[in-house]
């Protein structure tokens, strides 16, 4: 499994109501995508759930490259570029994946991005990330946990689907759920 994300930083002043029609007219195009686990799509808007910015950042769990492939070089993606420019598209090896029956009910996300320290033991932090990915679920706090790492910048995602924002500190990145798409 692959999770990928892209992120568009819009001014300050920009019309979000942009994105929400974007994302209500669009959405479902991809509910059933090859390969797709989930793609939520995601905003937050400036000084609302601890965001700095207004951004558009969807993000993705591929059951198998190909699909992130596929839609990276489809119409879809090309008309996205055209109206928000081309991004980088940032990917993660998934270490554990893991979804509630309840997922379509997911409204909010939140996501960390974490620094892994040189020669950290990995088995170790797969073990624990997993776990921990697992438990969220398991509690029955969050819909959805997706834990991974990118071997590039040695940096680690958490990413979380909820029901309702929990509590968040600076270091994460919250943001509203326009639409699920699922397999």
């Amino acid at each position: 499994m692959i999770a990928m994300q892209y992120s568009f930083t819009l001014p300050a002043d920009y019309d979000m109501s942009i994105v929400d029609r974007r994302v209500r007219d669009k959405g479902p195009l991809l509910d059933g995508f090859p390969n797709l686990g989930f793609k939520a799509y995601l905003s937050a808007r400036r000084d609302e759930i601890a965001s700095r910015d207004n951004l558009y950042a969807p993000f993705y769990l591929w059951q198998k490259p190909e699909g992130a492939s596929d839609f990276l070089c489809s119409p879809g993606f090309e008309t996205l570029t055209s109206a928000f420019g081309w991004p980088q598209v940032r990917t993660w090896i998934v270490w554990h994946a893991e979804a509630s029956p309840h997922i379509a009910a997911a409204r909010f996300a939140t996501r960390d991005i974490l620094s892994t320290e040189p020669y950290a033991p990995l088995a170790d932090i797969r073990e624990a990330e997993s776990a921990a990915a697992g438990a969220d679920v398991a509690a029955g706090g969050a819909l959805a946990s997706v834990s991974g790492f990118e071997p590039t910048t040695w940096t680690r995602v958490r990413f979380r689907l909820w029901p309702e924002m929990p509590a968040i500190d600076a270091r994460t990145q919250g943001y509203r759920v326009g639409h699920l798409s699922l397999p």
